[in-house]
Order: structure tokens, then C-alpha cells, then sequence
């Protein structure tokens, strides 16, 4: 589910952070810029791991931060299509069951992949799959909201938005256009395209779905073994005249 990923940048650091010792600085740089961000076939970016190397500094001309060549790990999450995963319904609709892992929400189980037959259920705004009873009749399990759900997942979906943020004003652009062209030779450009990661996963397996539903049917296993086992105890009479429990 979550992977170490090798990376290199160019870290600017701004003058008002000097001082900081630079390994403090380069750290809380790269998880402002990386963290909960997704990079393009890569995932999403969680925490930074460790930094493996450090080059010299240098200061540009025209900018009075510095510049720093950074190779790092960095955790990320992907994972890989086929695994199986733990989430929580976060809420259903015509699409398909949306579900969340907690720090990660777009993961979509989509009509085709849920148990059949399934439908769904306007006033409850709940999918309800249709169990098959052995007289031919239905039990209709709901997938509520807040339910623990396994499920595996099946592909995985980068796509591009929008950039975050209104164009800069020409008056803007012409009062910064030195300092940046200088930063933008040495660093990350900061218009890079901005993507989101979406999930889509299954659940029309045997064990997978929401979890009270296997675990009612292994209580109710259980419970028969029990009763078996009391229909299995015998009373005899000892020697004594005494009663005693044999199985």
C-alpha cells in the first residue's frame, strides 16, 4: 500500500529561514511542497522518509535565497492493483459506493463491481445487495454509511485539474519577473500541473464487502458447532450412583 520512492529536487530556501540549521529547513520545505500532493505516476505523497544527499548551496543572482540539490525518500501511496484493502463507506450513489481509507477518500466500487444482484435505494441513498436464501427468496444487505468495507483494488485513475490559484497580474509579473526567472533556472517551476489520483475497486468476490456481513454468517457457523457439541454430551451413572457429564 505504501511505497519508498527515491527523489531529487533543488530546495529554495528563503533568507528568513536561515536561520535554521539546513537540514531542518530542507525538511519542512520538502514536506510543504510534497505533502498530500500527487505526483504523476508516482501516488500520493505522505511524509518524508530521510534525506540521502546534499550538494553545495549556491545563491543566484537577483534572488537572495539559496539553492540546494537535494536527493531524498519520500512515502508514498499506491497500491498496487489486485491488493486487498480495509475502508469505511463514506457514501453511495448512483455511480457506486464511494469509500475512505481516513487520509485518502476518492476510492469508487462502481455498480458492475458490487455483489449481483444489487440495487440501489433512493430514501436510504444506500446500495442493497440481494442475498439469495435457499428457498428462493431475498435478504437485502444494506451498505451504510460509517460500515467497515474490504475490498480489492482494480485500477488506478491520474488526472489532471485545474492549477490552484488566479493568474498574476501583469503589474505583478513585471515587479517579480527577475527574481524568478533567476529561482526558475535552479528549482521546480511552480506552475507544474497539479493532479488528483482516484481509485476504482471491487467487491463481487467471495470474503470481500462490508465486514458484519461475513461476520454474522461465521457467528451463526459457531453457534451451530456449540449446539452440536451440547447434543454430543451424554449423563451416566457412576459406580456411586452419582451422576457425571461425559462428551
Amino acid at each position: 500500500m505504501f511505497v519508498l520512492a527515491e527523489l531529487k529536487d533543488t530546495i529554495r530556501i528563503a533568507p528568513d529561514q536561515f536561520h535554521l540549521k539546513l537540514v531542518e529547513a530542507i525538511r519542512d520545505e520538502i514536506n510543504r511542497k510534497l505533502a498530500n500532493k500527487v505526483l504523476l505516476n508516482l501516488g500520493l505523497c505522505i511524509a518524508l522518509k530521510d534525506i540521502v544527499s546534499l550538494k553545495d548551496s549556491i545563491i543566484l543572482p537577483g534572488d537572495g535565497a539559496s539553492h540546494t540539490e537535494v536527493l531524498f525518500r519520500y512515502i508514498v501511496f499506491r497500491p498496487t492493483i489486485g491488493s486487498i484493502l480495509t475502508g469505511k463507506i463514506r457514501s453511495c450513489s448512483r455511480e457506486g459506493v464511494h469509500v475512505t481509507l481516513g487520509f485518502f477518500d476518492d476510492i469508487l466500487i462502481p455498480p458492475s463491481a458490487l455483489q449481483h444482484p444489487s440495487r440501489f435505494e433512493e430514501a436510504e441513498q444506500a446500495w442493497v445487495w440481494e442475498y439469495p436464501l435457499e428457498d428462493g427468496a431475498k435478504h437485502d444487505l444494506f451498505m451504510d454509511i460509517g460500515e467497515p468495507i474490504k475490498f480489492r483494488v482494480s485500477r488506478e485513475i491520474f488526472e489532471e485539474s485545474s492549477p490552484i490559484g488566479p493568474p498574476k497580474t501583469d503589474a505583478q509579473q513585471a515587479s517579480t519577473s527577475a527574481a524568478a526567472s533567476a529561482a526558475a533556472a535552479a528549482s521546480t517551476q511552480q506552475s507544474e500541473n497539479v493532479y488528483e489520483l482516484l481509485f476504482q475497486a471491487a467487491i463481487n468476490e467471495s470474503g470481500l464487502g462490508v465486514l458484519s456481513w461475513w461476520d454474522q454468517q461465521t457467528q451463526g457457523g459457531d453457534e451451530g458447532d456449540e449446539n452440536e457439541d451440547e447434543d454430543n454430551v451424554e449423563y451416566e451413572n457412576d459406580e456411586d450412583g452419582e451422576g457425571a457429564y461425559e462428551e
